[in-house]
């Protein structure tokens, strides 16, 4: 059966048979072509139905830890001012302790940072950081990986690779966030959250036709 990986994705890539393996438990998630895996599929349709990214009006986008598959169709939607942004990442336009960004207060239009909250020691003031550089009028799409049912664990004496492997399952993880807990903290940064499930913007039959994740909230912050 022919799989689409979006709709509007990638007109060169539109038609695609079968996805790779990726490092996740769940099969044939990663697109051949774009590279993009489950949770990125699932955040362009996002950006498409549900966000003004693609409306004629001005924005400054900032993207933190650019993904390959996002950063060329990103960088070309007419109107949008989009810089990216990492610590170490060479390819990112900037270098960026997103603990102490060095932009003023209400420059971006629109933030993108996914899955590197989790590797931050002082999660908690890079989202003072963002609700700060972030437009009163604007959004900001901060996602983690939720892998508790209730209290997020972190535990900060914990700096061995090795033990942090064990501890949060990756050797460059410091928590292991909660849902609850994680929207908690956003909301104690200042911002308004909405939690929006995939299924709101999407259906089951895209959900299995693209492979794109189900159960992955997304965390839609506004300012208060």
């Amino acid at each position: 059966m022919e799989m689409v990986v979006s709709v509007q994705f990638a007109r060169a890539m539109s038609n695609v048979q079968n996805f790779k393996s990726a490092p996740i438990p769940v099969p044939q998630a990663m697109c051949p072509v774009c590279r993009s895996v489950m949770r990125h599929r699932l955040m362009w349709i996002f950006f498409e139905r549900c966000t003004n990214l693609f409306d004629s009006s001005k924005k400054k986008m900032l993207h933190v830890a650019p993904e390959y598959c996002f950063q060329r169709r990103l960088s070309r939607i007419p109107n949008v001012d989009y810089l990216t942004a990492d610590i170490s990442m060479p390819s990112a336009m900037v270098k960026m302790d997103i603990t102490d960004i060095q932009y003023p207060d209400n420059t971006f239009d629109v933030i993108y940072c996914s899955h590197v909250l989790e590797h931050v020691l002082d999660d908690r003031k890079a989202m003072r950081e963002f609700h700060r550089v972030l437009t009163d009028k604007g959004w900001a799409v901060l996602q983690v990986p939720i892998e508790r049912a209730e209290t997020t664990y972190e535990d900060p004496s914990i700096t061995d690779p090795a033990e942090r492997q064990k501890a949060f399952g990756h050797l460059d993880h410091v928590r292991c966030y909660s849902a609850k807990d994680y929207e908690q903290r956003l909301i104690d940064a200042g911002f308004r959250v909405k939690r929006i499930k995939p299924l709101e913007f999407t259906n089951i039959e895209e959900i299995e036709k693209m492979r794109i994740s189900k159960n992955e909230d997304i965390f839609l912050c506004t300012k208060s």
